[in-house]
């Protein structure tokens, strides 16, 4: 199997992982990332990004190839589509192996981030990006004057249909059960908005849409198992995000939910591992955070192989 050696590996193609590749490799550290797919990360199935600063408005795709081209500059290498089998972070050397390869660095950063949590009905794969969304800050404004659903009943729901109401002219909360299990001053705003309107014990069975936009989602009810329709143009999904973690399981500290926990230097409980982005515990799961993650996290990198190496030498010269 073929081995290859590294100063620094990044495991995840997302906006923290190739910051985390730029600033790593700027640092004068041998990089390579790492993913399973195409380099991207989640921005690649945004329509249109419109918080980002520096770009009024472009395209999902086009930011992520904006940061490809700028690793590209700085000659970060890339192994695209290579399925991690396994990885030992313990030690000097960490190893992680594919199916053809075994890469082997003194830090790895970890970027894997976290996917939402899908419904799982019929229709949601189908619309996804023509009315399904799963992220009311990045595609609200797209809703203005229309109406949306908003499936879910946690802080993220209500927070998010709140924000929602900035842009829509109604907003409907969905939740399964008959009470919200948010923070009590977040109900107290949503009772409070005029522009929402809740239906208790109910969740979302089929989504349903003409000419590629969704135009309704049929719901049932928990309790009575009646179904009926909800008139919109959106659905958001905020049932909770699932961390691309298990693979570290067992190795790294994680939160109850496999978010990766770290300091405010994106260090992990085991030297010279590092967590950037979604895949960390972090109060906000935008495209800005992540790449601020990936900046702390690969300089961090570059001062922990600094040090070792400084160490080596004070010892060697000890001896």
């Amino acid at each position: 199997m073929e081995e290859k050696l590294f100063d620094c590996i990044i495991l995840g193609g997302g906006p923290a992982g190739m910051s985390a590749a730029l600033y790593a490799q700027r640092g004068n550290l041998k990089t390579a990332i790492i993913d399973s797919s195409a380099l991207g990360g989640q921005p690649v199935n945004y329509l249109e990004i419109e918080n980002y600063l520096g770009f009024p408005s472009i395209k999902g795709f086009e930011l992520s190839d904006k940061f490809e081209e700028h690793i590209d500059k700085f000659k970060v290498e890339k192994f695209t589509n290579e399925e991690i089998q396994s990885v030992e972070l313990n030690g000097e050397i960490k190893t992680v192996t594919t199916l053809n390869k075994i890469f082997k660095a003194k830090s790895v950063i970890i970027a894997t981030g976290a996917k939402p949590q899908k419904l799982n009905i019929k229709g949601e794969e189908e619309y996804k990006g023509k009315g399904v969304s799963y992220c009311a800050v990045c595609d609200g404004a797209f809703y203005k004057d229309k109406i949306a659903v908003v499936v879910g009943g946690g802080n993220s729901a209500l927070e998010e249909a709140i924000y929602l109401t900035r842009f829509a002219k109604k907003v409907f909360i969905l939740h399964r059960r008959d009470e919200f299990r948010a923070d009590r001053i977040i109900q107290a705003r949503v009772f409070s908005n005029e522009k929402i309107e809740f239906v208790f014990d109910a969740v979302p069975v089929e989504i349903l849409g003409e000419n590629g936009k969704v135009t309704k989602v049929l719901c049932k009810n928990t309790k009575t198992n009646q179904t009926f329709e909800i008139i919109t143009d959106a659905i958001f999904p905020y049932i909770g995000f699932l961390p691309n973690s298990k693979l570290f399981a067992g190795e790294i500290l994680m939160d109850e939910k496999g978010f990766i926990l770290t300091d405010e230097k994106m260090k992990t409980n085991i030297d010279g591992v590092f967590a950037a982005g979604d895949v960390r515990k972090t109060p906000l799961r935008q495209v800005i955070t992540a790449v601020s993650d990936g900046a702390i996290s690969g300089v961090f990198a570059v001062k922990y192989i600094e040090e070792k190496e400084t160490l080596m030498k004070e010892k060697s010269m000890r001896i």
